[in-house]
């Protein structure tokens, strides 16, 4: 597929309309993809970052067809902002699982109260949904219906939005890179279930929040899952009963990465041995945190 302009409307199957946020970067290649879904009345699914002229291109591929529903897959600043003056414009209701800091597991809670902030990835702390939502749910509109899937793992708050064997997946699975896992946002013990989970449920297509669609979910979902265990295979090595610092241990894993990489890579492999201190592979002295030595066990 060709890569789309951004601000056409794409149809990408019935009933499904994509979107492209004038945001292209190393984080978010082409840019954000905001999806229209629906027939007579449309949910609008991560209405991306602010801005007049994406604002403008979403109002214009709806047409006259009202929008019901905002759908938020988390609140990065490159997917939510734009909720509240969609919201605003057109009267529909946010939905999502909750404020930017809500679903963090007790270990990430506890890194983000010891003063860790996220890696510089962009939490849109000013999100709030008007509407909650849960794992199992079902949202509804005019002659179509979205499953709920709560996915942790890139974000505690994290969801995908599905129906007939499709899933819009966010940024937990994508065509281009593989997903950011970053603590305290991203936790990757969560990340690995939420693989797996995906992985169970067979989807027939993904449509991510950057990229193209996803045509093959199982094989990438398979590549996903090996890339993270062969990332930890190399921190498992690189450890070793005397205790090493994240630099130490991020230089020998990474070592041919561009320097002005090198703080995205110790946030990576810092999220492993979060994951592996949890799973008593690693012990972390003198407590868990990005300034602790560690140890293999």
């Amino acid at each position: 597929m060709i890569e789309p302009t951004p601000g056409m409307a794409d149809i990408l199957a019935p009933g499904l309309t994509r979107v492209l946020a004038p945001n292209p970067g190393p984080m978010t290649h082409w840019g954000t993809n905001t999806y229209l879904y629906g027939t007579d009345t449309l949910a609008v699914i991560d209405p991306g970052p602010p801005g007049e002229p994406h604002l403008n291109a979403i109002l214009r591929a709806a047409g006259d067809r009202p929008i019901t529903h905002i759908l938020v897959t988390h609140a990065h600043l490159d997917h939510s902002p734009l909720a509240a003056k969609l919201a605003q414009m057109t009267g529909a209701p946010i939905y999502g699982f909750g404020r930017a800091t809500d679903g963090r597991s007790p270990v990430m809670q506890t890194l983000a109260e010891q003063g860790m902030a996220g890696g510089g990835e962009g939490v849109d702390h000013a999100f709030q949904p008007d509407k909650t939502l849960s794992d199992g749910d079902v949202i509804t509109g005019d002659g179509w219906h979205l499953d709920v899937l709560h996915t942790p793992g890139h974000f505690a708050g994290h969801l995908a939005f599905g129906t007939d064997g499709w899933w819009m997946s966010g940024d937990h699975v994508m065509d281009w890179a593989s997903s950011l896992v970053s603590p305290p946002d991203g936790d990757l013990t969560d990340f690995m279930h939420t693989s797996h989970r995906l992985r169970a449920l067979a989807p027939k297509r993904l449509f991510p929040g950057h990229g193209n669609p996803i045509e093959d979910p199982a094989a990438r979902l398979d590549w996903l899952i090996d890339h993270r265990l062969t990332r930890e295979a190399g921190i498992l090595d690189a450890l070793s009963s005397d205790p090493q610092s994240l630099r130490q241990i991020t230089r020998r894993v990474y070592t041919d990465t561009d320097p002005a990489m090198q703080p995205a890579a110790e946030r990576n492999v810092f999220a492993h041995l979060v994951d592996l201190v949890g799973r008593n592979r690693a012990k972390a002295t003198p407590e868990l945190s990005p300034d602790a030595r560690f140890i293999r066990l």
